[in-house]
């Protein structure tokens, strides 16, 4: 009941944060010059009949005061109506929905390649500390780390699939293959390979650093001696006692990375032409598409809220004294 309580109040503590940032984003696109129906008239050759822009501006609801703008997007997002989007021609949320599984797949996919080889470097490293294991896994990650990751995307293309020709060099399936079932699975499986590996390999770098420094402190704690006093295997040691205390801080991070994954997803699909969010988001600036752009900060922000919640009650899970004190 507790662990219920905790998340109620999270998720009440959501919600002011939810309107910020909607309110926040909203305001900042007021002030960039330009808008939606400025992108259409320069499509159409940079001119065009000043009636038809007016016009253009009614339809959208640009000729209104910014605070007018602003009431009917919030009372928009109250009956879940994200909008029309001018350039793709159908609702955002259409839009929206279309690029969001490969999305949820990179990061569900980079998210748990990050955090299970952290985890596993990161262990062995605290187990030879200042041993060869554990100088090797520091340099790599602080390679990792240093690396900019469309770097890395591009060197991973020219190696992977234009050398080797392992793997295909960008896309979300085969296009024109249809393939169906675990066929097709087994497609999207091997096209996101190259993009884990890019947007995931940053994350190891930190996850893997994080781990190492939290399992140093809980390897020299009280009751980690006492459990070796009383004639414990090392290994059940480590697994039992040290790794539960030890992934605290990592399942804190993620809920800290989620956002900055979620942004790192923009440059690594435009990299790999993943049809995704971070694409969309990109495409939508270009083109002063407004109302998609909201759409997709507005369902960046519900995800970020999401994950952050799942890790509180994680978090209470691993730590009984968080849902004992709230």
């Amino acid at each position: 009941m507790r662990v219920f309580a905790l998340a109620g109040r999270r998720l009440a503590a959501s919600l002011p944060t939810l309107l910020i940032i909607l309110v926040g984003v909203f305001l900042l696109l007021q002030l960039a010059p330009g808008d939606t129906v400025d992108a259409l008239m320069a499509q159409m050759g940079g001119g065009g009949d000043a009636q038809v822009a007016a016009d253009l501006r009614a339809f959208y609801g640009l000729d209104l005061s910014v605070p007018a703008q602003l009431g009917n997007y919030l009372w928009r997002l109250v009956r879940l109506d994200l909008g029309f989007s001018s350039i793709y021609g159908k609702p955002v949320a259409t839009v929206i929905l279309e690029r969001l599984p490969a999305t949820l797949l990179l990061m569900a996919s980079a998210l748990s390649f990050a955090f299970f080889f952290g985890l596993v470097l990161g262990v062995l490293a605290a187990r030879r500390v200042n041993g060869w294991p554990d100088t090797l896994i520091s340099t790599l990650g602080l390679v990792f780390y240093a690396t900019p990751s469309f770097w890395f995307g591009l060197m991973a293309i020219v190696l992977f699939a234009v050398h080797l020709e392992w793997l295909p060099a960008g896309g979300f399936e085969e296009i024109g293959a249809g393939y169906t079932g675990l066929r097709r699975v087994l497609d999207i499986a091997t096209h996101l390979v190259l993009p884990t590996l890019t947007l995931g390999l940053i994350f190891l770098a930190i996850y893997l650093r994080i781990m190492r420094a939290s399992m140093l402190e809980v390897l020299n704690l009280d009751f980690v001696r006492t459990a070796r006093a009383k004639g414990l295997d090392e290994t059940r040691v480590v697994v039992k006692h040290v790794l539960r205390n030890a992934m605290l801080p990592m399942v804190t991070l993620v809920g800290l990375q989620a956002g900055t994954m979620l942004g790192g997803s923009v440059v690594v699909e435009s990299v790999f032409s993943l049809p995704g969010l971070g694409r969309l988001a990109y495409e939508s600036v270009v083109q002063r598409d407004l109302n998609t752009l909201l759409g997709i900060v507005f369902v960046s922000a519900l995800l970020v809220i999401t994950v952050n919640f799942i890790v509180d009650l994680l978090y209470a899970r691993l730590d009984p004294r968080i849902g004992a004190g709230g």
